[in-house]
């Protein structure tokens, strides 16, 4: 490992300090929960959830998680709570669901990173990573992106760096 990786995984571990540098732009994921599996976006426009109590409320506890765990990331306000919402239950649930993030399978993202040269566009698209970043163009991993790695540990597949070793 040359000393430039070195670097970039410091760097890393710095940048994963202050998640305030990142913001989705663009966030598609599906969310398992106690009933079902559901598919969840976020646009500039806002969130959408394809679960009932979405369509009812527009907001919902899946959502609710979401807006808890992914909150320095995020350039939306929260949503607010809709009159017959059950609130209390979907509070308590929305807690528990942003504890339990394996039920959250990140499938695409655009996000603004940044740096501290400048900002990077970072996307993930169902296990392919890209980034504005010329050390990723010529390295095909970067500080930014294993940033990320690291945040949403579980919820995103790691880019794979290692060559197959000959058999």
């Amino acid at each position: 490992m040359d000393n430039s990786m070195i670097n970039k995984i410091q760097k890393a571990k710095e940048y994963a300090l202050q998640p305030e540098r990142i913001k989705f732009r663009t966030l598609s994921l599906t969310f398992t929960g106690d009933n079902d599996t559901y598919e969840i976006n976020l646009t500039p426009e806002g969130w959408q959830c394809s679960c009932a109590g979405f369509g009812m409320y527009g907001i919902c506890p899946h959502i609710m998680a979401l807006e808890k765990v992914y909150k320095p990331m995020l350039n939306v306000h929260p949503l607010p709570y809709a009159p017959g919402q059950n609130i209390v239950s979907d509070v308590k649930k929305a807690k528990r669901y942003s504890e339990e993030l394996d039920r959250i399978t990140i499938n695409h993202f655009e996000v603004e990173f940044d740096g501290d040269n400048k900002v990077h566009i970072v996307t993930y698209n169902d296990g392919v990573w890209d980034s504005t970043s010329s050390y990723f163009k010529q390295h095909g991993i970067g500080a930014h992106t294993m940033t990320l790695e690291r945040l949403l540990e579980g919820q995103v597949k790691p880019i794979r760096t290692q060559t197959p070793q000959p058999e």
